[in-house]
């Protein structure tokens, strides 16, 4: 594995470009791909929909034609008067009632022979009680039923117009349902308007679907629609019978707005809808088309994805070659840049190979030489600097802490303590020439603690010993050097700012050894901060007052990690009337 990326580190910039151009040819072979589909999709369409729109007023003729066998049969049912004397007259003798019906027989031979082309039944029923059936097979309920039946209600609230009904019964032989198309009409006197009697001719369903049987095949369906929505004939014998506002609303938003098809989805599923309004029925005929079928049937999905494939495989072999030549050189001179050590920039490369290879080898051993000069510009400068900004920020002494340390002093002259006086000098004066010695020099633990407890024998002449400071040493760190004044900027900061709220306290101070590293920690318990227990900011103003020495608590994070790098620094953790727990890390220096 790690032999593995060592070669993908040389070789990642021929990988990725490789990756690249293998995901934009990707891109662009699926892109042209969609795109010719659907524009082959949006071809298809407008032609099937040109080529249905034709074949639907083909059905639409059909429809017509059976219409006007259905009209000319009613007609000639309306003018017959053998027909009328049969539905009004009342029974008398035996003979006459004979001679009725034989010549009732022959007339409804007659009309039948109108609709003799269709697989039609004829029932007529009259005011008077009789009725005459052709086929016995087509409306299964006796005359009563018949009457009463919304078949017959329906046809009698508009006596003047030839109805066409849906009607669907359960047959006692086979216990399916059988669904026939109704066409009825009242049959009525010319002069007065009066109804004697009232005309059905039916049509089973089955044989309506051979109207548009012809249009249908797998993925193209036809429904015939009533007014109200009612799927009254469809090739799809699962939606017979059903309700389909929405196949209704699409075929009149088609009419209304002259439009040739819509696509939709109905019942789950991509169709296209074409539809025409059947004026003489008032029906409505629809023809779904399965997009999913009909452009399966028309592109070959296996075909192009092999045809896609196979295009895509090529332009990646070319591409691999071409990307190879073209990123081999460069590869070469990133393996000899590689072999240059960290931070040493004399490990110039040998200069070979092509033109452009030449160019960029003196271009990177120019680059060396520059850089070489400019770092060693920079460390002197920041050696400079360093010693200048330690020089600076330990010649800061706070004039205030001068001043009150010396009234102090007069005070103590005043009262007649001398001793303690001459002591409270001698501790200044330690501080002074801890602070004003060389910057660079280091002190032992010891020393820092002299230093720390004359600082701390000032500040309890100057104002009371209400805190109290402890140093715990641990004896294998009493030799170690510390830059001066590292741990009194901490005291400091403790003597004046952590016990504004209470009365008296403690700061502890501890040295010792941790992880290889000089841990030094300055304790107290006094107000605390509110951190929640985390590490506080070193950025925050707050850690850069200026206290006796100028060095605030920034300044001295900054100073340790300028000597000695990241890994060592200060850390403060803090709780709100707890007090403040302070961390100075510092390398092991003996000397």
């Amino acid at each position: 594995m790690r032999a593995f990326m060592e070669r993908y580190k040389f070789h990642s910039l021929f990988i990725k470009i490789f990756i690249v151009m293998v995901i934009s040819i990707i891109a662009v072979a699926i892109s042209a791909s969609w795109t010719t589909v659907r524009m082959s999709e949006k071809l298809f369409m407008e032609t099937f929909s040109i080529t249905n729109s034709k074949v639907i007023n083909q059905i639409k003729a059909n429809f017509e034609s059976f219409h006007y066998s259905i009209v000319t049969a009613t007609n000639n049912t309306q003018l017959s008067g053998t027909i009328k004397s049969f539905l009004t007259e009342e029974d008398s003798n035996s003979l006459r009632v004979l001679r009725t019906y034989y010549n009732m027989t022959t007339q409804m031979k007659k009309i039948q022979s109108n609709v003799y082309a269709y697989q039609v039944g004829i029932k007529i029923m009259g005011q008077n009680g009789r009725s005459y059936s052709t086929n016995t097979n087509n409306l299964l309920m006796t005359d009563n039923e018949l009457k009463n039946h919304k078949l017959t209600l329906n046809t009698l609230a508009e006596p003047k117009r030839l109805m066409y009904q849906f009607y669907q019964e359960s047959s006692t032989a086979s216990s399916t349902q059988e669904a026939v198309i109704v066409a009825s009409k009242p049959l009525m006197e010319r002069t007065t308007g009066d109804i004697y009697g009232t005309l059905y001719i039916t049509i089973q369903e089955k044989a309506f679907q051979s109207f548009y049987s012809s249009i249908v095949s797998g993925g193209n369906d036809v429904a015939i629609l009533n007014k109200d929505g009612l799927i009254v004939s469809s090739n799809r014998t699962n939606l017979l019978g059903q309700q389909a506002e929405d196949l209704l609303h699409y075929a009149k938003e088609i009419q209304e707005s002259g439009l040739d098809y819509i696509n939709v989805d109905f019942r789950s599923k991509d169709v296209i809808v074409l539809a025409d309004y059947l004026s003489s029925y008032d029906f409505y005929i629809v023809n779904m088309i399965d997009k999913k079928t009909a452009l399966g049937q028309m592109v070959n999905t296996k075909m192009v994805t092999l045809i896609c494939s196979a295009i895509v495989l090529v332009a990646l072999i070319v591409v691999f070659l071409i990307s190879r030549r073209l990123t081999r050189s460069l590869t070469l001179l990133t393996r000899q840049m590689s072999k240059i050590t960290e931070r040493n920039f004399h490990n110039y490369i040998t200069v070979t190979g092509s033109f452009e290879f030449q160019e960029l080898g003196h271009a990177y051993n120019y680059m060396l030489d520059e850089l070489n000069d400019y770092v060693e510009r920079l460390v002197q400068t920041q050696k400079e600097q360093r010693n200048a900004e330690l020089a600076a920020l330990q010649q800061q002494i706070n004039p205030h802490f001068l001043y009150n340390t010396l009234t102090s002093v007069k005070f103590l002259v005043q009262q007649g303590s001398k001793d303690k006086a001459v002591h409270t000098i001698h501790a200044l004066i330690s501080l002074l020439q801890n602070a004003l010695s060389n910057v660079s020099d280091t002190i032992t633990i010891s020393q820092e603690l002299e230093n720390l407890k004359s600082y701390v024998f000032i500040n309890h002449v100057r104002y009371g010993e209400r805190i109290k400071v402890n140093f715990f040493v641990a004896p294998d760190s009493i030799h170690y050097h510390v830059p001066k004044l590292i741990i009194q900027p901490f005291i400091e900061n403790a003597f004046f700012h952590a016990f504004n709220k209470k009365s008296e306290g403690y700061i502890h101070v501890l040295i010792s050894q941790e992880s290889g590293s000089l841990l030094c920690e300055v304790i107290d318990n006094g107000d605390g901060l509110e951190s929640g227990g985390t590490e506080l900011s070193l950025s925050n103003p707050e850690s850069k007052r200026q206290l006796f020495t100028g060095i605030g608590i920034k300044n001295v994070h900054d100073r340790i990690v300028l000597l000695y790098g990241e890994d060592y620094g200060v850390t403060i953790m803090s709780r709100l009337d707890e007090g403040t727990t302070i961390k100075i890390r510092l390398p092991l220096i003996n000397t």
